[in-house]
Order: structure tokens, then sequence, then C-alpha cells
């Protein structure tokens, strides 16, 4: 593979290759303006024709206004590569597809098929290319052109350009925020990139390996070749920090991508943002898949029988609740399978029945064979709602329960802890029982939302947001008629109850994931991982149980790992999700960490008594990238020098 070596300023390149670009941007702008014009007309007729009519609009707006960001996340380099191949055919590559107005390709997505060959194709395999060049831009204007003739054979002349495009990338400054690497894609990278989506693929690299920006490429690429079936269900990247996640926010909207949930860990339950720290010791203990078994058994404990038949006072009349009534409704509804909390209604259901029956009957009305008109019925279920005596029994009985109010009971009260441990024939020791003991005021960790995860999953929603309602919210009705009079619009023409309908109706035409981040139960179609190595099982578990197709994107470095110990395979790491593991790829060339350092690093390692497990290659070295600082020895140094100094804190 030959590699031009001549170096040219912007008014020296050749003039076709920024004709080229100016047309790009021309037939972007031009369909951005398009998009947002037809979401405009549509807007301008809000208010005609019937609800179908409305609802129909409201479809396509949305659907135009997603397709409209999407294109305006795209500004900078949206034309990065060129492929001149042997049938004398060009195809320039870029962020998106872009055709022209009669339907002919004018720019060839990075994702597409007829692009693999700019990542792929070698001197020694060509895949019909005779050069292949990469082009830099700046603000829409041509910079420089680096070239590669993969074909000597066929180059008929071609002349060459650049220095070699990956060079010059790494030789770029950097900003504080991740950039892509859609134009400097390596080979090992790109196999990554197109990898099967069935299963769980782990990409293991060390630093400066670029496994973050393989991980968001594969992301984009797999939007592109999963379109129909994603844009249903959604990806979801999990990152270990809010500020990882705003080190790379622009990297997929660059690449035309919008519709990615990116969350950390203590995100992962809607209304719960965990940020309080704590001891590794106890966040090792929260991570445990014994609490699996611990919450199943605290949640078992919630239905209760009582010792004793009960005499209940419903308006004049006494009724009594028998314990076989309560033991006969409780195993009926646990042998549904449903939450705790979606249960119980079945369960407060059949009491209620039973009752109103019961009081019906000793009140004579029934028929001569023990009937119970429906009416009546009716009207003694309304006195058993009203009765305190009725709703107290049933309540102790099955008592609906919050994720939230259940952990921080099971923190508070260690014996109700230590009962659901010991039913749950859980290995918690009692020394570990104790470090979890705090307050119910305690603010929730991250090692905290996972055990939270695992309530919501075994309790379900709380009745009130759980039952369906057959009219709006009193609130959301209140909030209608105050618009409704602030603009006029009274007269019998618009209802508040129309007005607070049409309101409702808005969150359904939200884009997916602004739903799917509302939504705990949400079914993602993808799930990426960054640091993956810091999962606990018990992280594993909420993950698993958002992707049922297990199809994942694992990144991570298993020498990386936090903590004293280190899993010695990926497969061991991966706890739970280990049953969904497909493919292990390993990144083992450095492209930003210098030589230097990275043996530096191996040494210190291994001199630790934890030999590297994967061996890296740095592609650059830089000199004096790294200085030595001597510091007193830990048994030597005061405590508070310790503590106060920079170095000992980074130990």
């Amino acid at each position: 593979m030959t590699t031009g070596a001549q170096q040219h300023s912007p008014t020296d390149l050749p003039l076709p290759e920024q004709e080229f670009v100016d047309s790009a941007y021309k037939r972007l702008d031009a369909l951005r303006a398009s998009y947002r014009e037809r979401q405009g007309r549509i807007h301008s007729t809000h208010g005609v024709g019937n609800a179908q009519a409305w609802t129909e609009r409201e479809a396509l707006s949305a659907h135009l206004g997603e397709m409209a960001a999407r294109l305006e996340g795209v500004e900078e380099r949206l034309v990065f590569g060129r492929l001149d191949m042997v049938d004398s055919s060009t195809r320039h590559v870029g962020r998106l597809s872009l055709s022209h107005d009669d339907g002919t390709p004018l720019l060839v997505d990075w994702r597409a098929p007829a692009a693999r060959p700019f990542y792929q194709a070698t001197s020694a395999k060509p895949e019909g290319v005779v050069r292949r060049r990469h082009i830099s831009t700046r603000d829409r204007r041509v910079t420089g052109l680096e070239d590669e003739l993969l074909d000597a054979s066929a180059a008929h002349g071609l002349e060459l350009q650049g220095e070699g495009a990956l060079m010059h990338a790494l030789s770029e400054a950097r900003d504080g925020r991740m950039g892509d690497i859609v134009a400097t894609i390596q080979s090992e990278q790109d196999r990554i990139i197109r990898a099967s989506d069935k299963g769980l693929l782990v990409v293991q690299g060390g630093p400066g390996t670029g496994k973050t920006a393989v991980a968001l490429h594969r992301i984009a690429y797999l939007l592109y070749a999963h379109r129909e079936r994603l844009e249903r269900s959604g990806v979801l990247l999990v990152g270990p920090s809010r500020l990882f996640l705003r080190y790379i926010e622009q990297v997929l909207p660059s690449l035309g991508e919008t519709g990615v949930v990116s969350v950390t860990v203590g995100d992962l339950v809607p209304g719960v943002h965990a940020r309080a720290s704590e001891d590794e010791a106890v966040a090792r203990i929260k991570g445990l898949p014994a609490w699996a078994a611990i919450v199943k058994e605290a949640v078992r404990a919630l239905a209760k029988l009582p010792r004793e038949d009960q005499e209940l006072r419903v308006w004049n009349r006494t009724v009594t609740l028998t314990r076989a009534d309560v033991e006969g409704a409780r195993r009926r509804a646990k042998r549904s399978g449903r939450p705790h909390n979606v249960a119980r209604e079945s369960f407060a259901r059949e009491l209620m029945d039973v009752l109103a029956l019961r009081l019906a009957r000793e009140a004579g009305d029934a028929d001569s064979e023990g009937g119970v008109d429906p009416e009546v019925k009716r009207s003694w279920l309304i006195e058993i709602r009203d009765s305190i005596d009725c709703r107290r029994a049933i309540n102790t009985a099955w008592m609906p329960t919050s994720a939230q109010t259940l952990l921080r009971r099971l923190y508070a009260r260690p014996e109700v802890l230590a009962a659901a441990n010991r039913r749950a024939k859980s290995p918690l020791r009692p020394d570990e029982l104790a470090l979890l003991v705090r307050p119910r005021s305690a603010p929730w960790t991250v090692s905290d939302v996972p055990i939270l995860d695992e309530c919501e999953e075994l309790l379900g929603p709380m009745p009130s947001s759980s039952a369906p309602s057959q009219e709006m919210d009193p609130a959301e009705l209140e909030r209608a008629r105050a618009a409704i009079e602030g603009q006029n619009l009274g007269g019998g023409i618009v209802t508040a109850q129309m007005l607070a309908e049409h309101s409702a109706a808005q969150e359904s035409w939200a884009p997916l994931s602004e739903r799917a981040a509302k939504d705990r139960a949400w079914a993602y179609g993808h799930i990426v991982v960054d640091e993956a190595q810091e999962l606990s099982p018990m992280a594993w578990r909420a993950l698993l149980r958002r992707c049922p197709s297990r199809s994942f994107t694992v990144v991570g470095d298993l020498d990386q790992r936090r903590g004293s110990t280190r899993p010695p395979s990926w497969e061991k790491a991966l706890g739970p999700a280990a049953r969904a593991f497909a493919a292990e790829y390993a990144l083992t060339v450095s492209y930003r960490t210098p030589a230097t350092l990275t043996s530096l690093a191996e040494g210190v390692v291994a001199r630790a008594g934890s030999p590297v497990l994967y061996p890296m290659t740095a592609v650059r070295d830089v000199e004096g990238c790294y200085r030595v600082t001597h510091a007193d020895a830990p048994e030597e140094a005061p405590a508070s020098s310790r503590r106060d100094s920079p170095l000992w804190r980074a130990v």
C-alpha cells in the first residue's frame, strides 16, 4: 500500500473535491428545510378536522421532526472519504446517505455495504479499490487530502496526496469532548462495529485502544442496519458516570443518530438519581447475587395470614372475614404469577366479593337459591370500600408497598433484613448485614439502584398507578378548565375533558428515547455497556431484564477493574449475563497512549502480582510523557499528609 506524502494548502487542493462537498451540504440543507417546512404546514392546520385527523397529524409531525433533528445533528465533516474503483466509478463516503432529486446516489452512508471497502480494503485484498482518499474538512471547506494506493496496476497515473489519515488524526488537539472516528476507523475496529447483534459481544480494550469510540460507532451501525427493529425498541447506552455521558454526548448526533437513551446504573430506575457515595465494601455486598433471593423473601413476607377470624363493621352491620377466606384468596392471587401489587388487586377484589355476598345474604337480599342481584351486590361493595375495618383488614393481609419503602425498611430495621436473609438461605454473614444498617432518610447510592430495580420487578406499580381509570385525573381536568377560561375557549365547543385528553395523548407522540427513559419496564432492542468490568451481578440482572433478546455490546478492560480481585476472564466477570455470551474481540493497538507509558504501566502491574491479561502495542511514543515523584512509604507518612496529598489520593 502506497501513501501519498505531499503537503497542500487549501487553495492547492483539487477543486472537484470542494465542489462535491458544496453539493453535499447544499442537498443536506435542502432536506433539513423541507422537513421543517412540512412540519410547519402540519402545525398550521392544528385545529382542523376530527380527533382521528389530529392523531394522524401529530404522528406525521413527530416523524418529520425526528428526521429533521437527525439531519440537524450532522454538520462537521459531512464528507470524509472517496473510493476510486477499478471500473472507473467513484464513491464518496460520509456520515449519512444523500441522493439527488432524481434518486441517484450522491453520498454513501459509512455504514452501508458499499462503504465497507473504505475500512476493510488493503493492498493485499483491495476489494476493487484503486485509491482510497480521506478528505479533511472544517466549516464546510476542504482542508486536506490523504491518499492510499491499493491497486497500483490500475492506477493509471492517479496523483497521491497527504501524510496518512490516521497519524494526521492522532496529531490533532483534543477539546475535552470525545470526537467520532468515523473517518479513520481501522480494520480491527470495523469488524467489531459490523459484527452480528446476536447475543452478548465483549470488546476488550486497554487505554487508548478506542473501545468507547468503537461502541458508539457500533450503535450507529446497528441503528442503520436494523433500523426498523431498533426504531421500535430503542438502544440503551449505560456509562460509568454522568461526566462520561457528557463527554461522549455529541458523538452519536454527529453520526446522524439522536434516539439513544443514555444513563448510568444510578439512573436506571425512573425517578431515582443516585449520587451518594459509600464504602467499597458496602457496595460489594449490595452487588452480590444473593439479593435476588433476599428481596423475593422480603416481598413474600408482605402477604400475611391473620391469626384468627375477624369481625368487621360495614355500615350498620357486622360481617366475618375468616382466616380461610384470606388463605384461599392469597393462594389464588399468588398462583397468577403477577407482581405483588398487581396480584393484590385480584386478592382484594375476591375478598370484597366474598364479603359483599355474605352481607347480602345475611341482610336477606339473596334469592331462594342464594343468588344476589348484581345491583344489590354493587351497593354492598360501595359500603365495603367505605369501611375502615375492611380496608385495614385487606391491607394488613396484603400490604401494597413501593420499592423505595421496602428497601428503606430493610436497611433501617436489621431484624427484618436478617429474617429475609435467613429465609432466603443467603450467604450474607452477620458482619456484612451490620454494614448495611442506615436510617430511612439516607440518600440512595449507585449500588442501591439494582436492588431497587429488583424490588420494582417483584412488587410492580402501586395500585394508584396500575389500576385503569375510566376518568381523567381531576388535577388534569382542573388545569384544562383553567386553560379554557384563560384563552376564552368556552361556549361548548371545547370541553375540559377534550383538552385534558388532548394533552395526555401528546405523550404518546414523544420521541422514543423520552418514552423509554420514563418506563422502567421498557424492552430495548440492544444495550451497550461501557466500563463493564465494574458492573456487579445485581447490575447485570437489572440490564438483562431490560433486553429480552440478550443483544448486548459490552466494552471494558479487565486489567483496569477496581478492587483487589480481578476475574480471570470476561465470562467470569459477566455474572448472570455470561449465559448470553457470544463472542469476544480484543483491541490490542493503543492509538493514544504513548508506548513508554504502556510499557511502564504493564511493568508496575506485573510487579504487583497481576500481569496484564491483554498486552497492548502502542502506535506512537512521546518523549518525556511522564514524571517520577518520590513519596514516603505508607507506613512512614503521617495519616494527615496521606489524606491531603494528591498523589496518595490518586493511589
